[in-house]
Formats: C-alpha cells, sequence, structure tokens
C-alpha cells in the first residue's frame, strides 16, 4: 500500500511516502522531506498560533500535497502535535489543513503521539532487542514525550510541557545564550522531567531510543554530515558525554556561527542549544550513559498505522 504521512509539529513539517507491505510490516521510502516552519512561535505566551506561522506551514503543505498526488498514494494522514493541541485556534488550523490540502489531519491526544511514536521507532528491531525495557525519547519543539515499553507495545507514556522552542522563547534572550540563561533552562527542564516520570518507571528501563530532529542533528554533527545521511544517522550510538561536548561547543556561538555548523541544518540553529540541553537531561533522567538515535519515528508509526499494521 502507497501511503503519505505529514508531521505538522511545533519546529517542522515532515513527509514521508512510501510503499508498505502490508504482510511483513516493511517501509520503503519514496520521498521524504523536511522543512523547520516553527508553528509552535509564541504559542507559549499568547496561547494560539501565529497567522505567520500557519503561512509557513501551508507554504510547505502547498509543495508537499503536489508530490503526494504526483505518487498516487492510496491513504494519507497528518498527524498535528503540541502546537496545535496547545492553542486555541489549533482546530481551525486542523479543519483548514482537512479542508484546502485534503488531508486527513487528526490533531494526537499524547497517548495517540507516544502509540504512533514508540511503533514507528521499534519497527525494524529484532525480538532481541523489544523484548528489553525501552524508553522512546521524542524532543519536539513544544513538548518531549516518553513512551515506555517492549515487544513493540508502548505502555507507560508522558508527554511533558518541555521542547526546544517552547525552551528557548523561556529562557535564551542572549546571542550567545548566556550561562546564567542555560543553567536556567537545564533547571526548568529537570523539574519537569523528574516531576512528570516516576521514580519506577526510570528504574525499568535498560535502553533508550531517541527519535527526531535533536537527536538526529547530534548524530550528523557528530559524524560531520554533509549532507545529510539517514542511513548513517540511524541506529548511530551516542554517548552522554559526547552529546554534553556538543552542548558546550554549540552554546558557545552565536546563532550565525551555529548555522554554519557542518552536519546541522541551518534553520535548527535557533533552538539547537536548548535541544542539546533537553537531550542531556533526558538521558540523565533514565541514567543513560548511551542511546541509539533512529530516523524511524511518528512518520513511520503513521505509514503502519494507516497499512493497518498498529
Amino acid at each position: 500500500m502507497r501511503v503519505a504521512v505529514v508531521d505538522i509539529g511545533t519546529n517542522s513539517t515532515r513527509l514521508l511516502v512510501a510503499d508498505v507491505d502490508e504482510r511483513i510490516g516493511a517501509i520503503e521510502p519514496l520521498e521524504r522531506r523536511s522543512r523547520v516552519t516553527r508553528l509552535g512561535d509564541g504559542v507559549d505566551a499568547s496561547g494560539a498560533l501565529a497567522e505567520a506561522a500557519t503561512a509557513r506551514v501551508f507554504a510547505t503543505l502547498d509543495e508537499f500535497s503536489g508530490l503526494i498526488e504526483s505518487h498516487g498514494c492510496e491513504r494519507n494522514l497528518a498527524v498535528l502535535t503540541s502546537a496545535v493541541r496547545d492553542a486555541a485556534n489549533g482546530e481551525e488550523f486542523a479543519q483548514r489543513v482537512r479542508e484546502d490540502y485534503g488531508l486527513d489531519a487528526r490533531v494526537l491526544r499524547g497517548e495517540q503521539e507516544a502509540e504512533l511514536t514508540f511503533l514507528g521507532a521499534m519497527s525494524d528491531r529484532p525480538s532481541e532487542q523489544v523484548a528489553e525495557p525501552t524508553v522512546v525519547i521524542d524532543i519536539g519543539g513544544g513538548s518531549t514525550e516518553f513512551i515506555i515499553g517492549h515487544d513493540h507495545s508502548a505502555g507507560f507514556h508522558a508527554s511533558l510541557p518541555a521542547g526546544v522552542v517552547r525552551m528557548s522563547e523561556r529562557h535564551i534572550h542572549s546571542d550567545p545564550p548566556a550561562p546564567e540563561e542555560l543553567q536556567e533552562l537545564a533547571r526548568d527542564v529537570r523539574r519537569t522531567f523528574l516531576a512528570g516520570l516516576p521514580a519506577q518507571e526510570r528504574a525499568a528501563v535498560r535502553q533508550g531510543i531517541a527519535v527526531a530532529g535533536t537527536a538526529t542533528s547530534a548524530a550528523s554533527i557528530d559524524q560531520e554530515l554533509e549532507p545529510y545521511d539517514p542511513e548513517r544517522v540511524h541506529g548511530y550510538r551516542l554517548e552522554l558525554a559526547t552529546v554534553e561536548l556538543l552542548l558546550a561547543r554549540l552554546a558557545d556561538m552565536g546563532e550565525a556561527e551555529r548555522r554554519e555548523v557542518v552536519g546541522l541544518d541551518p534553520d535548527r540553529a535557533p533552538t539547537i542549544v536548548a535541544g542539546m540541553i533537553l537531550l542531556a537531561e533526558a538521558m540523565g533522567a533514565f541514567e543513560l550513559e548511551t542511546l541509539e538515535v533512529s530516523d524511524h519515528d511518528i512518520l513511520y508509526g503513521g505509514a503502519l498505522h494507516l497499512a493497518g499494521l498498529g
């Protein structure tokens, strides 16, 4: 079955067009696109999606809808997450996505987002790896999702209000960031994570998988990938010490200098410092010295869902 999945997130809008083998759940990507659209700009302060931000998303959907049509997709799904969930005008935005672009746009509840993310992250893992209790960490623009499970089945999940856009807007007001801004950002994230992640759930975890732009950017920067290579990012082992070194390096730069970093999408330069803090604090919460980066996330979970496999 040929499917299209669009992820309209707080920081980016992404597309996957793929063929899904319904017998074995194998996914063959045909088209992958990602644009930093920053839909969540100002939502933390104003409570609403800004007109300029929605215009960026609609311009991206203009491009994506042509690609979807050209591939003759049988089914489609658009997943709308934290920024749209939190915004007073979120449902109005979702309705326009449905009407103007012919997409099955769904504003996901936290547990739905968790299930699709876990399904995607665990989709191609061998049975001996999925048997261990695993936390999937999905750092987004407005929130961070934690999903704990095993055997391809999600159990505990939490959607916590700490993401790269939200935390950057709340704490970073200097360029480069001032040390005290970074310290307060880290304290805010640590408080949020520890309050929302029960100790008994954290203690059970034996391994971690990180998905989405912060983790894949860290893997790409560490390998100095230019251009981005999903095959070298997917499955990359990332150590906490490496994340801390990347944080120190990136936080010492101004935004203009970060835009020139090999392996980093320039449009992620404004929020990558917050992202590295979020990733380091997430690993710390579970006492993980290393984790695996996965390029398979909610897009893959959505594709499997469309094919009736999750």
